[in-house]
């Protein structure tokens, strides 16, 4: 039952209650009306019945007379998803440009109905697009999704391709009774993202190079990305966590 449904029956259980008791300020004190409300509500259900009951906000019943057409709109739509970062004075001239009339606030009313007003809303809507579809973007498209993404503005390492730097982290995930302490080899590519990670009962540097042999190394090598290891640093955060960076660099 919508909000609009409950409103309508609780104004028809104050008619009913007015004419149960004989006395409509008592039923208005109990349901919590005004007299001059239970008036207004008793004349339109008399006059229109319970359907009026439900309150109506005032407007057009259907869409807009000013409301731009459906082809208008979609080129809106097909622009600010080409375009994210265009503001709607800018999308306007585009479109007048194309032969299409449309006023900037025409487009901005288009997107307040697509909940595309701001800027990071039309990104996001370019991300979805790209994982759903998996559409082709253009340089600017990707410059601007990795500029406004979290995960490549908070990038503090920056990187030329897949296996050239991945890091290696060691931590203890807890206490296994009967087993002792657990610990997790995790290892980040850092320009993809991608992540592999082996269980441990111990935190030496084998199990690290063990991950890096059986996991990492193998895995570049059936994807056929050409990586040497170079050089390695270890840095001790505490007495558990120990971080292993490994630059690899392609093989000429």
């Amino acid at each position: 039952m919508t909000t609009e449904e409950k409103l309508a029956r609780r104004k028809l259980s104050l008619l009913e209650l007015a004419s149960e008791l004989g006395n409509v300020s008592r039923a208005c004190r109990i349901i919590g009306y005004s007299q001059q409300q239970f008036y207004e509500i008793r004349r339109n259900y008399q006059v229109h019945g319970a359907a009026d009951l439900m309150d109506r906000l005032p407007g057009p019943r259907g869409p807009h007379p000013n409301r731009v057409s459906e082809e208008i709109e979609t080129a809106v739509l097909e622009h600010s998803l080409a375009n994210p970062t265009h503001g709607c004075l800018r999308v306007a001239e585009e479109l007048t440009l194309r032969g299409l009339q449309v006023s900037s606030g025409g487009v901005r009313g288009v997107w307040s109905r697509h909940n595309l007003l701001s800027r990071h809303e039309r990104l996001l809507r370019l991300d979805r697009a790209v994982s759903r579809e998996k559409i082709e973007l253009n340089p600017e498209q990707v410059r601007l999704l990795e500029r406004f993404s979290p995960e490549f503005r908070e990038r503090h390492i920056e990187t030329k391709g897949v296996g050239e730097l991945v890091a290696v982290d060691t931590f203890m995930v807890g206490h296994l009774k009967g087993v002792g302490r657990v610990y997790l080899q995790s290892v980040i590519d850092c320009h993809s993202r991608y992540a592999w990670g082996r269980l441990h009962t111990s935190k030496l540097p084998l199990t690290a190079v063990h991950v890096l042999n059986q996991d990492v190394l193998l895995f570049f090598e059936q994807h056929g990305v050409q990586s040497r290891p170079s050089s390695a640093t270890m840095a001790a955060n505490s007495a558990v966590v120990r971080t292993v960076i490994l630059r690899a660099f392609p093989s000429a």
